[in-house]
């Protein structure tokens, strides 16, 4: 068989995304997901443009092969658009290769390492009240971790922080779209770090006492810290036993996290925006990490993210892979096979879709009792409804950006 055609799929159910459609000459498809929150046509374009061409006619079983030309030909290696694009292809083979065998994708790369995949909800308040209505919500569904992220006094708006609607459940949709008629430009809010350091201390606090010791805690500081900041932070919510301190600054400059380490032991995430193993490697070989958070949507689909979790494993360090609704049920699908596989496993972090976008990706994985699991369907156990989709135009959005109260624009 050979690859005989690649179609590239932009929809909108809810919000956007890109999904290839890889199909062999013998009528066999397979998926992948391309989305780059923000930035969608880019990859949309890079992979009708300038991958798509090169790859009809050759063998859709050479996986390894196909990934390393992508990866190594072009001139210009990694970023977000290029290694989005790639994770694509790679998870539409795996996909393919999964079928021909008839068997769940996680069965190809080494079979389960566990029953199921631990995973954590999103838990949100703009008031610790608020806050607790929402875990309570999530802890009768089954979770055992959860994040939690709180409003601040006196800041209005900040990313992540809904308050829940009853049962612990709400929409969640950071990348706002244009009114009718406005500026297309993303909207901007206020940041504050001194109050929130000064506040979200109490906020574990308040979690710890009402829930106890039991529940998994985990806590997102999304690059908005600098490194004494950061620092103080993971030290100061170190007594109520957070599961990770997850982005606590800005990724580039990886050395920085030496700080954090010299001051606490909270253990630290990060990676969302990392796009290969490269991206990891003073984190891994000093240890300045204990989870990785990239998705096989960004890092180079199933085989760019297992380079990486085959590094980590070397040093002890396990899986906490990125798991937001803007990587598609396509990418989740792919984040859980590997995840089931690997030894070195973490957590997995679990925002289900809304049923708009379910509606036009059909899933087979399923959750029960706090864990994930990507079930026995063969391939990645993700179809993609193309009528549907053709119903849900795509819409631009974006991303918040941050500035301080100043007017000084801040890491987001």
């Amino acid at each position: 068989m050979a690859i005989d055609r690649i179609d590239v799929n932009v929809t909108s159910p809810g919000r956007n995304f890109v999904t290839v459609q890889v199909t062999t000459s013998d009528g066999l498809t397979g998926l992948g997901d391309a989305t780059l929150n923000g930035r969608e046509l880019a990859v949309a374009s890079y992979l009708r443009d300038h991958v798509a061409p090169t790859l009809i006619g050759r063998d859709e079983s050479q996986i390894e092969s196909t990934w390393q030309y992508l990866y190594r030909s072009p001139y210009w290696r990694r970023g977000p658009v290029t290694m989005s694009a790639i994770s694509a292809i790679d998870m539409a083979l795996w996909d393919i290769a999964a079928k021909k065998a008839g068997e769940p994708l996680y069965k190809l790369l080494g079979g389960a390492s566990r029953t199921g995949l631990l995973s954590y909800a999103h838990a949100s308040g703009t008031t610790l009240e608020r806050l607790n209505d929402a875990i309570r919500g999530y802890l009768e569904q089954g979770f055992q971790a959860v994040r939690i992220q709180a409003g601040v006094p006196g800041l209005e708006e900040i990313y992540g922080v809904h308050d829940a609607s009853p049962g612990g459940k709400y929409e969640y949709e950071p990348a706002g779209r244009p009114a009718s008629g406005g500026p297309l430009r993303p909207t901007e809010e206020t940041w504050d770090t001194r109050a929130y350091l000064r506040h979200l201390p109490t906020v574990f606090a308040g979690v710890r006492e009402e829930f106890g010791p039991e529940p998994r805690l985990l806590h997102d500081g999304h690059h908005r810290m600098s490194p004494i900041e950061a620092a103080r932070l993971a030290k100061d919510i170190e007594p109520y036993d957070p599961f990770w301190l997850e982005d606590c600054t800005p990724g580039e400059d990886q050395a920085v996290l030496r700080l954090v380490r010299q001051h606490s032991v909270t253990p630290l995430a990060i990676g969302e925006v990392f796009n290969s193993v490269h991206d990891y490697q003073t984190l891994i070989t000093e240890r300045l990490i204990d989870y990785v958070r990239s998705s096989a949507t960004h890092a180079g689909g199933i085989t760019g993210l297992r380079q990486i979790m085959s590094f980590a494993a070397v040093y002890g360090i396990r899986s906490g892979f990125h798991g937001p609704t803007d990587v598609s049920p396509v990418g989740m699908a792919a984040n859980l096979h590997l995840g089931l596989a690997i030894h070195n496993f973490g957590i997995q972090e679990y925002m289900p879709h809304s049923e708009t976008t379910l509606s036009v990706f059909r899933t087979s994985y399923r959750f029960e009792g706090g864990l994930l699991h990507p079930g026995e369907t063969p391939g990645l156990g993700v179809e993609l409804d193309l009528e549907a989709a053709a119903a849900h135009e795509y819409q631009p959005a974006y991303l918040p950006v941050n500035r301080l109260r100043d007017g000084t624009v801040h890491d987001w």
